[in-house]
């Protein structure tokens, strides 16, 4: 689970008197102060440009904010501070953005400097020079001052990689009983930016007139909630600009009730607490204990059938015997065909039980997830299991698009948007992939398999799929999540969840919103990767197509250096420049890296941090050559 890397206090001394000192705070004020930007580029055909810098340090506060505009100046001059409050235990990199302000089109972004925190010193004021042209003598200039204070926060759970902080649970009553007798279309949006939730709605005129929302958001941001009156509340709250209501929830009290009346319109009750318990999301990269605890009694099987095969005298000790695993491939029903016929050569060269390990992906995970509904497959001669699967694989499939079977289909998928998850032809193919393979609805789920595996009668098998970014090639990013009975994982932070939370929503590693577990079938057109292949992808089977993806489609990104130079540390980041690419580059990467569909799924490891130290993690290290430089967002 990681464990807890601070305390409120620390102890000093052997004997009396016990002196109690307060460790240093790992909060530091931050102030960036944009100067002034030089020889800048033209962007404009008759003009010059006309500047403003944009700053994000989302590490810090969920909001964007920016400078005044200076218009048609080729060294424009800010001179405009910013501040933020860092938690240097985690990676702060703050965006820099110049932009140019166009009245009719859009505005142009002209580069982003992405910039590390870890470079500064703390108690004193510097003045660095990004060269964002050296040819052109183009170069921005802050000045950053990074100072001590007192703040002390809570505690944090981190496995070297990512970061989860303490969150905070704010509660809004609202009262409307008041309004029954005026319009009953009006809505209160209320707006906590950063926290999980986002925005959310009350209609005035529902009942019952007492309505409870919830907001989770991190405990040590600094935030607001909004409230977006209606035209006719509005109008009654003249002094409140815009029709905008806002309170800071840093100054609100925890664990205690503040109530609000605004001009007899509606009551409101805010609390705000902190969410107690463990986290539900697992940090760290080894082996959950249900997985180590089927190691153990696999080890039974595993050490009989080599005793057996190899004539051996005496029994093999623990520490002797293999961990064997089988790896397959992708295919669809030549792949589910091939891995019966595999599996079936192994059981009859007595070597099944030898195996501990059965990873698949695409048409494999289709055999897969038919034999482990049952709890015994491979202590059965698999003769049956492949004389069912040869009588679905080669029966009509036009039975599969019947009108029956598509009012299923759609009856089914309206379920899941009830339960308020997100559907695309992938979940359809899903319950496509059910009808060819079975004769009725399948209500088998991931976590019932741990009934095939508790004992280690059985492989533990592993389902594997690829999560991809949008506007992204697979060649330039790409992340691999395992699924087990026992746990989902994304290998590359060192997060899992349990099987059963899959498709549930998470922030700040802790379950804000249980759906029930989804069907098997939904995962097998999630496993099929055959959707995750873009253009770019195909391109690459018959020619190197990395060179053109980096030159023509990608934003250009460079390291570059600052002055005065900052490198100090030995987990920094490279400060880098982002150019955006050509309109043309940007339509060519759209075409290129387009996906028909894509199956869309909470992100579990969603609102955590990464660790100030995470490119020296064990764990991470073996990911570096799939880390895009967008790995902050």
């Amino acid at each position: 689970m990681g464990s807890n890397l601070s305390s409120n206090e620390t102890f000093t001394g052997t004997s009396a008197p016990v002196e109690r000192t307060r460790p240093v705070s790992p909060f530091n004020l931050l102030t960036v102060k944009i100067l002034r930007l030089r020889n800048v580029r033209k962007a404009d055909l008759l003009t010059l440009s006309d500047c403003y810098v944009t700053l994000w340090l989302p590490t810090a506060s969920s909001e964007k904010v920016r400078t005044r505009t200076i218009r048609n100046s080729k060294n424009p001059v800010w001179n405009e501070a910013f501040c933020y409050k860092i938690d240097r235990r985690v990676k702060n990199v703050l965006e820099l953005k110049v932009c140019d302000e166009d009245t009719v089109t859009r505005d142009d972004e002209l580069c982003t400097v992405l910039f590390d925190i870890d470079k500064l010193s703390v108690g004193r004021a510097i003045r660095v020079k990004f060269q964002l042209n050296p040819q052109a003598r183009e170069e921005l200039e802050v000045e950053f001052t990074l100072q001590n204070t007192l703040d002390y926060p809570g505690g944090i759970i981190t496995n070297g990689v990512l970061v989860a902080h303490e969150v905070s649970c704010l509660e809004v009553r609202v009262d409307t009983g008041k309004l029954k007798q005026q319009s009953t279309n009006q809505e209160l949006t209320f707006t906590v930016k950063g926290s999980h939730e986002g925005s959310q709605k009350i209609s005035l005129g529902s009942e019952p007139s007492l309505q409870i929302i919830v907001f989770h958001c991190n405990i040590n941001e600094e935030t607001r909630l909004d409230i977006i009156l209606p035209e006719e509340l509005a109008d009654k709250n003249a002094t409140q600009e815009y029709g905008v209501l806002s309170f800071p929830l840093n100054s609100l009290p925890l664990q205690k009730e503040i109530t609000v009346e605004e001009d007899q319109s509606f009551e409101l009750c805010l609390t705000s607490r902190k969410c107690s318990g463990d986290l539900d999301v697992r940090l760290g990269y080894s082996l959950c204990r249900e997985e180590q605890n089927f190691l153990q009694k696999r080890k039974k099987y595993v050490a009989a059938a080599l005793k057996k095969i190899l004539n051996l005298e005496e029994d093999l000790k623990e520490h002797e015997v293999p961990v064997v695993a089988i790896t397959t491939t992708g295919g669809g029903t030549r792949s589910l065909t091939a891995m019966y016929g595999s599996l079936l050569g192994l059981q009859k060269l007595n070597l099944l039980d030898c195996i501990s390990y059965i990873a698949g992906l695409s048409g494999t995970t289709w055999t897969m997830a038919n034999l482990y509904e049952d709890a015994n497959w491979s202590e059965k001669y698999l003769e049956e299991a492949i004389k069912e699967a040869r009588k679905q694989v080669t029966k009509n499939k036009i039975c599969c698009f019947s009108l029956d079977c598509l009012k299923y289909y759609y009856n089914d998928l309206m379920e899941r948007v009830k339960e308020g998850r997100n559907t695309s032809f992938i979940d359809l193919w899903g319950l496509v992939i059910e009808s060819m393979l079975h004769d009725k609805k399948d209500e088998h789920r991931l976590s019932d398999q741990r009934q095939a595996v508790d004992n280690g009668q059985n492989p533990l098998p592993i389902y594997v799929a690829i999560n991809l970014k949008s506007n992204y090639s697979a060649q330039a990013f790409r992340e691999w999540l395992e699924f087990t009975p026992y746990e989902v994982s994304l290998l590359k932070y060192g997060a899992s969840i349990r099987a059963e939370h899959f498709g549930s929503e998470f922030f700040m590693g802790r379950l804000v919103k249980r759906l029930p577990e989804t069907r098997i079938c939904y995962m097998q057109g999630m496993w099929s990767s055959i959707f995750s292949i873009d253009v770019m992808y195909v391109w690459n089977l018959a020619a190197d197509s990395e060179d053109f993806w980096f030159r023509w489609t990608r934003d250009r990104v460079k390291d570059i250096e600052e002055e005065p130079f900052l490198s100090m540390n030995p987990y920094e980041v490279d400060t880098c420049l982002l150019t955006p690419s050509s309109t043309f580059s940007s339509v060519l990467r759209d075409v290129l890296t387009g996906r028909p569909t894509i199956a869309q799924y909470p992100n579990f490891i969603r609102g955590l941090q990464m660790h100030s130290k995470y490119l020296e993690s064990d764990g991470f290290s073996t990911w570096k050559g799939t880390v895009t430089q967008q790995v902050f967002e």
